[in-house]
């Protein structure tokens, strides 16, 4: 009997605990701010579209154009040119994306109340006699202060292209991607997660397509965790797709949120959340199915082969055990709609 490989379980491990966490922090950051008393939103609040159900239709069949256009790039006319192309653009990018997750944990450590006594430094381009505004502008100086350091991966990324900072630049991508892409209805979700759930497993099964262009793109668009207990990377490393932590944490994201409608929560305050806890859990079993059958088999799987019924089965289930499963889909997530006042308990 041969012993375990503990390199490997601890990078299957590793990998987990980033998606996980991941998931974990961008739905939180999905969260709506408190709104001020007269019902009007806060300044913190973000107007975002949510995503309709028949954008998640057209969902699978413009990835599938995408990826398609990317291998034939990579097939025809080889990795070189488009990792270049790709890696400056995702490199300008991750500054955004790395200041505004900075900003985020920044704001969580110092508290909401210090982060607001910050002063706001703003900036207006007027124009014409009624000095109407083209562009504004604003931020806090704490904000101000963060963004150099933003820029530390981006520019280390340019020059060396090591997994840490490919994980760092996909974490804040992550986070910034499930903060902001919402979904409008658990129905919106269900068919998001079903059309990719074939999508998935076409470009897998049936085709060298996802596998060619996945192995082939250097760029920050995946999560790397070496098969080794002290870090090495002599062995390779495990991988795991964005699109495998993204399409799924909006699902989650949205449980998350329906919880605190029910809850009628202020922003970051204390709810009970089963929705989103079923979601997470249902999502750690799904991708830990995903990694013991890619491992036995020594084939890449299509994660959202399990996901997608993993995470769709925890809604059904918990709306079912509730008594709540007509309800919840029927919901919508609109951000204008009247919100609840808080349970008294």
């Amino acid at each position: 009997m041969t012993s375990p490989d503990y390199d490997l379980l601890s990078s299957y491990l590793g990998l987990l605990a980033l998606a996980t966490g991941s998931i974990y922090v961008g739905a939180h950051a999905s969260l709506p701010p408190p709104r001020n008393p007269d019902g009007s939103r806060s300044e913190e609040e973000e107007v975002t579209e949510r995503m309709s159900s028949e954008d998640a239709w057209l969902f699978p069949v413009i990835g599938s154009a995408t990826l398609v256009g990317m291998y034939a790039i990579v097939k025809y006319c080889g990795t070189a040119w488009i990792n270049w192309v790709l890696g400056w653009y995702f490199s300008v990018a991750g500054v955004g994306a790395v200041w505004k997750s900075s900003i985020a944990l920044a704001r969580l450590v110092v508290g909401d109340a210090r982060w607001k006594a910050y002063d706001e430094v703003s900036l207006v381009v007027r124009r014409g006699a009624r000095a109407e505004a083209l562009v504004e502008l604003s931020a806090r100086t704490a904000s101000l202060a963060l963004l150099p350091l933003a820029m530390v991966p981006s520019a280390l990324y340019t020059l060396w292209r090591s997994p840490l900072l490919t994980d760092v630049l996909s974490l804040s991508f992550s986070h910034n991607a499930l903060a902001l892409l919402k979904i409008d209805s658990f129905r919106t979700g269900c068919i998001l997660l079903a059309g990719l759930f074939l999508y998935d497993i076409w470009w897998v099964f049936g085709t060298e397509v996802m596998v060619k262009v996945a192995t082939s793109l250097d760029v920050p668009i995946k999560l790397l965790w070496p098969k080794s207990l002290v870090f090495a990377g002599d062995r390779g490393y495990t991988m795991l797709g964005l699109g495998d932590v993204v399409v799924p944490g909006v699902f989650i994201a949205l449980g998350l949120r329906y919880d605190h409608h029910r809850a009628g929560a202020p922003g970051g305050g204390r709810f009970s959340k089963p929705y989103f806890h079923a979601g997470l859990a249902a999502y750690v079993a799904g991708l830990v199915t995903t990694m013991g059958i890619m491992h036995l088999f020594g084939a890449a799987q299509p994660a959202l082969l399990y996901l997608s019924p993993a995470c769709i089965g925890a809604f059904a289930a918990t709306g079912a055990l509730r008594g709540e499963l007509r309800a919840a889909w029927a919901w919508s997530d609109d951000a204008d709609a009247p919100r609840p006042a808080p349970e008294v308990k």
